[in-house]
């Protein structure tokens, strides 16, 4: 981070992390404890023994369809995938269990963790997160039980309306992208972005790649945390049709449909023009 952009945020952070001195001790400044929490997220070493302050913050997804719209122009431009209003997936954050938590945290790697879910867009940027559930629940668990899934299943997203595939006359709707079944190369190339964004977190703020010894509602700060100065160094230098869950873990009919939809699409000459022109 240079200093022009250490100097912008601590500038934003300062009314929300300022203490008032006290008779026995002085406050630690602003500019240090922002300095010791970036130090924290970017090494995953604490310089302090006892517990540091950190910000308190959420991310905040598009609320006019407008939005949604240059997210998708976006996904069509750099990874040829219309339609797309972000690509989601989910992430373990090992962290030290609490105690009496027993197996609540220990997840399918052997190892105790908390999840980040996570919508991105074609440029990296987090556009949503949830993070806290414990590590034994899988991905779908999560996404289930998540205020994303009551709002797509409500249609308080204002998503753009449905619309056409580029050069054909398939109606479809705007949709999120996280199937581990990759069906073609179109998919794959839109999804990944998700995948390169956890990447690129995890390489920046290397607390990822340790064990965090804090309780889980503090990670969870930490993630957030994260996730907010991630979106921001990137940022330096209609009505939803609901698609219920089918039995069995399986799809249902509806997005069935629209997979074999979009998966004629990539192989017809009207979808296939534009990701073939990128692999030569």
């Amino acid at each position: 981070m240079s200093v022009e952009d250490f100097s912008y945020f601590l500038e934003r952070v300062t009314p929300h992390i300022i203490k008032k001195d006290t008779h026995p001790r002085k406050a630690i400044s602003p500019r240090d404890r922002l300095s010791v929490t970036l130090r924290f997220l970017a090494t995953g070493k604490c310089v302090f023994k006892k517990n540091i302050s950190y910000i308190q913050t959420q991310l905040q997804m598009p609320d006019e369809w407008t939005s949604w719209t240059a997210i998708a122009r976006d996904f069509e431009n750099k990874w040829q995938f219309p339609h797309c209003l972000g690509a989601i997936d989910g992430k373990h954050v090992f962290i030290q269990p609490p105690g009496n938590s027993g197996s609540m945290f220990y997840n399918y790697n052997s190892r105790f963790s908390i999840l980040l879910m996570a919508v991105v867009d074609a440029n990296y940027k987090f556009v949503y997160a949830s993070a806290g559930t414990q590590g034994r629940v899988s991905d779908a668990g999560v996404f289930a039980h998540s205020d994303l899934r009551d709002a797509l299943d409500t249609g308080t997203l204002n998503f753009p309306p449905d619309g056409t595939l580029p050069g054909t006359d398939n109606v479809m709707p705007y949709m999120f992208i996280g199937d581990d079944r990759i069906f073609n190369y179109g998919l794959s190339r839109a999804r990944r972005v998700v995948e390169n964004a956890f990447g690129v977190l995890v390489n920046r703020f290397r607390v990822y790649r340790t064990t965090i010894c804090l309780h889980p509602d503090k990670v969870v700060t930490i993630v957030f945390t994260c996730l907010c100065l991630h979106n921001f160094l990137r940022q330096r230098g209609g009505a939803l049709q609901s698609i219920s869950s089918g039995q069995a873990r399986n799809p249902s009919m509806e997005a069935k449909r629209q997979r074999e939809v979009l998966c004629q699409y990539f192989v017809s000459p009207a979808g296939s023009v534009s990701w073939q022109q990128n692999m030569v």
